[in-house]
């Protein structure tokens, strides 16, 4: 026979709306998977795309920043240079092999980012139970895929090896972040020198997506992370309108107009990263063309059109 908590004596007394309410909620953590916090969203790292690695280096050595070539992937048809933080995210900067496969290329999940110099066209979070990280998104009503397995090797030989898995209905890593777990020591694959490229910034602190709609953006996010009600900010010289989701590194970024640039890069590139924000230890030397405040935090921003893409620190 069932009993309801209603029919115990001894409770009846306790049993107000609240704590019927309470007991609820209890057994529903109980029975499913926790949602994550903004901080279990550790940013792993961030693709930046582009037709030629050299190019994209140099850009980037343009405004200050160093970076190391990392190495050709396994696909036959990329390769990459990175940035690493000290926190141990990375910029990775890919871009085509010089002899790459053209079939291999017009496989690539990036083709179109990569042939049409993108800049920042996805990230990637940090997992150390893919596996259990795909359940908890499918309980939470999130399309996942199961878990592939790639790689790359080092100039310096060493071979790396790891897993991902993608989020979401859109391609791999716009929208939503694509997971990533390595097989070999993760270290090897962020610090190729042993250290960090660079400890002018700390790390990267936000990831700026486009989006066509921020209620809808908000409500995905919400749903697959638990997140928070975001604050929100129009910044015109942005050209958007900007919602923060809690202590995540996302800020959703909404045209504010239909002749933006940043309309212009949804309608070309679809939703996913147009802008990253780093954050700074060291920035008295760096050069700047423009300032804005974001959520009561400064940000200065690179020159887009000598770096090609929109870059700043806080």
């Amino acid at each position: 026979m069932r009993v309801g908590l209603a029919s115990v004596p001894f409770l009846t007394p306790f049993l107000t709306r609240y704590n019927l309410d309470m007991i609820r909620r209890l057994l529903a953590l109980a029975l499913f998977p926790a949602a994550l916090t903004g901080a279990d969203l550790q940013i792993d790292h961030v693709t930046v795309a582009g037709s030629s690695i050299k190019t994209l280096q140099a850009n980037l050595a343009a405004v200050g920043i160093r970076s190391v070539y990392g190495g050709a992937h396994v696909n036959g048809a990329t390769e990459m240079a990175l940035v690493s933080f000290p926190d141990g995210a990375y910029l990775e900067l890919m871009a085509l092999q010089s002899n790459a496969d053209p079939h291999a290329v017009d496989q690539h999940v990036w083709a179109k980012f990569l042939r049409q110099d993108a800049g920042p066209c996805a990230w990637a979070v940090r997992q150390k139970d893919i596996a259990a990280e795909v359940q908890r998104l499918k309980s939470a009503g999130i399309p996942v895929a199961a878990p592939v397995r790639s790689g790359r090797q080092r100039p310096d030989g060493v071979k790396l090896a790891w897993q991902t898995s993608d989020v979401g209905s859109e391609l791999r890593g716009t929208f939503f972040p694509f997971l990533i777990q390595d097989f070999t020591p993760r270290e090897q694959r962020a610090f190729p020198q042993g250290r960090p490229v660079t400890r002018d910034f700390k790390g990267i602190s936000r990831i700026v997506i486009a989006v066509k709609d921020l209620e809808s953006g908000v409500k995905r996010y919400r749903q697959a992370y638990g997140l928070p009600e975001p604050l929100r900010q129009v910044d015109k010289e942005f050209g958007a309108q900007l919602a923060f989701l809690g202590d995540s590194p996302v800020i959703l970024a909404q045209p504010l107009t239909a002749d933006s640039w940043l309309s212009a890069r949804i309608e070309k590139f679809g939703e996913g990263p147009c802008a990253l924000v780093l954050s700074a230890a060291r920035a008295s030397k760096y050069r700047t063309v423009s300032k804005t405040n974001w959520f009561a935090e400064q940000i200065s921003w690179f020159d887009p059109e000598r770096l090609g893409w929109r870059l700043g620190f806080e």
